[in-house]
């Protein structure tokens, strides 16, 4: 038996709400465990940016512990003790509500599956007893899930990409991802048989990647098709004028754009896609430019002093 988490930054029982828990219902049927979240009824202070996590995890004094003292370690301790994570949002301006921005914000390095292990292989050297949980290192699969008002999909076209900032830093990989938009022309999503029923498909993906007897076929996606990006399976690229270069706002990878007649393609090299942030190789090329930052800061003479000139502009 898995154990399967739920987060739902949507209104109380809405659309967000009900779709998660319909997932979670299949998955419960299934013979798993289950647990269901709502960051948005929970004290869940915004990081400030102090990087006291960060310099916690560096110095080996602490697993990435935040000045907060509030429900935040509830959502932590869930998180890691599940072996799949859905999280669910509304779509606000084209991408997620701030309450699920602040739960990414919080995420951050402090549960950075490369900070965690580079600081784990470093305790063991230097003979430091506090290790980061084993649960931080055992494999993760995740579902991703937005509900959009509009009736364009073009209107939600940044919140998954975005929602893959709840997954990137603890390493999880997404198996499925889906939008429902055209919400407001319906009072409830029970009144749209075919997104409970895509709701059906995912639990059921969610359930077909736990029954997975090797990592592989664990994390390898099983959601729909039609994206351009082989690690991600998203479309959100950077375009670099001028050249044939694109580079995936998600992954960070860069790749080459393909002109075949009317047809065209992307391509990624092995190199690039096993550096893309939702890969270990990623996170720690970007795990090593934050500690040598962190570690190696060069200090203001007379800071002070020179910021007086500013701390009372426009009051």
């Amino acid at each position: 038996m898995s154990k399967v988490l739920a987060l739902s930054f949507g209104r109380k029982m809405s659309n967000t709400d009900v779709f998660l828990k319909e997932v979670l219902l299949k998955c419960q049927e299934a013979g798993h465990e289950i647990k269901f979240m709502r960051p948005d009824d929970m004290d869940i202070k915004p990081c400030t940016g102090c990087c006291a996590c960060v310099v916690g995890i560096l110095s080996g004094r602490t697993n990435g512990t935040c000045i907060h003292k509030d429900d935040f370690q509830q959502i932590s301790d869930a998180y890691y003790e599940a072996d799949a994570i859905i999280i669910g949002a509304p779509v606000y301006e084209t991408s997620p509500s701030g309450t699920f921005k602040t739960f990414c914000d919080r995420m951050g390095p402090s549960h950075d599956v490369a900070f965690m292990t580079e600081a784990k292989k470093e305790r063991l050297e230097r003979g430091i007893e506090l290790l980061p949980p084993d649960n931080v290192f055992k494999p993760h699969i995740g579902c991703l899930v937005a509900v959009g008002g509009a009736m364009t999909e073009n209107w939600t076209i940044m919140t998954i990409p975005v929602m893959y900032e709840s997954m990137m830093s603890a390493g999880v990989d997404v198996i499925d991802t889906h939008v429902y938009y055209g919400a407001m022309e319906t009072e409830h999503i029970l009144g749209v048989p075919k997104e409970m029923e895509r709701a059906d498909r995912m639990a059921q993906n969610i359930i077909d990647a736990l029954a997975s007897d090797n990592e592989e076929d664990l994390k390898k996606w099983r959601g729909d098709g039609g994206y351009a990006c082989p690690v991600c399976h998203q479309s959100m690229f950077r375009v670099h004028e001028g050249t044939d270069r694109v580079e995936c706002a998600i992954c960070g990878i860069e790749g080459k754009v393909l002109i075949d007649g009317h047809r065209v393609h992307y391509e990624f090299s092995e190199e690039e896609q096993a550096r893309s942030r939702m890969r270990y190789a990623g996170k720690l090329e970007h795990r090593n430019e934050i500690a040598h930052g962190a570690m190696t800061q060069k200090k203001v003479e007379n800071l002070k002093a020179l910021k007086e000139k500013y701390l009372h502009v426009g009051e």
